[in-house]
């Protein structure tokens, strides 16, 4: 029996990349014409964000809710663990995440857009990605337009663009929303990376970002103001 060491990420992966990303080609034509509806959506949070009403932080706290519930349910669970029985194990924890979003950002309104600074541009950044970069990356890669995956329909944007969300954020209850996205992004980038798909940088740069972003403004807060 080969000690552990020996073994690679490749060694794991439970699927080829052409069944990965048939995966989503078939994903993408079950819930067609929804990819439109959600990055319609997202457009319309990233500008009630801008608003910083009170009204619309708990409106766009919900739908990302609404988003998570509807990822975790219809892509993890019905669609990915058909080739990797661990994204059974992972759905749970998108609904965990819906759940949080609902109660901190919807029922006690817990979040408030009011940061600024690298956090927020970094926060601002992100959302981009994940609404118009992320769905770019298949073609880029000599793919179909069909295997693309969408904010609010795939995980990895979805991801993304719920860390910019809450990047631009303050919050005591961060820590308990930024875990799981920066768990979903890094075991993504994992798996992309023994793939061998370039698209892995866009999950750990995602992480990076937002863990830099995080460590930043802790430190920014802390430094006494002048007087």
């Amino acid at each position: 029996m080969s000690e552990w060491w020996t073994y690679s990420l490749e060694d794991f992966l439970l699927f080829s990349p052409r069944v990965y990303w048939r995966m989503f080609e078939l994903h993408n034509a079950m819930v067609c014409p929804l990819q439109a509806l959600t990055l319609v959506c997202g457009l319309v949070m990233v500008a009630l964000i801008v608003r910083r009403s009170p009204a619309s932080r708990r409106f766009v706290a919900l739908v990302f809710a609404i988003l998570w519930a509807f990822v975790g349910w219809s892509f993890l669970w019905n669609r990915y663990a058909t080739i990797n029985w661990a994204a059974a194990y992972l759905a749970p924890a998108f609904a965990g995440e819906a759940l949080l979003l609902f109660v901190i950002g919807t029922l006690i309104d817990g979040l408030v857009f009011c940061r600024r600074g690298p956090a927020a541009w970094t926060g601002y950044a992100l959302l981009a990605f994940a609404l118009a970069g992320q769905p770019l990356l298949a073609p880029l890669q000599g793919r179909a337009w069909t295997s693309s995956e969408i904010f609010g329909v795939a995980p990895d944007p979805t991801s993304i663009g719920t860390l910019g969300f809450l990047l631009l954020a303050r919050s005591k209850f961060l820590p308990l929303l930024l875990p799981i996205p920066l768990l979903w992004c890094s075991l993504s980038g994992l798996t992309l990376m023994s793939m061998g798909a370039p698209e892995a940088w866009a999950s750990f740069a995602a992480v990076a970002l937002a863990l830099a972003a995080c460590i930043g403004a802790i430190i920014n807060e802390q430094r006494p103001t002048a007087r």
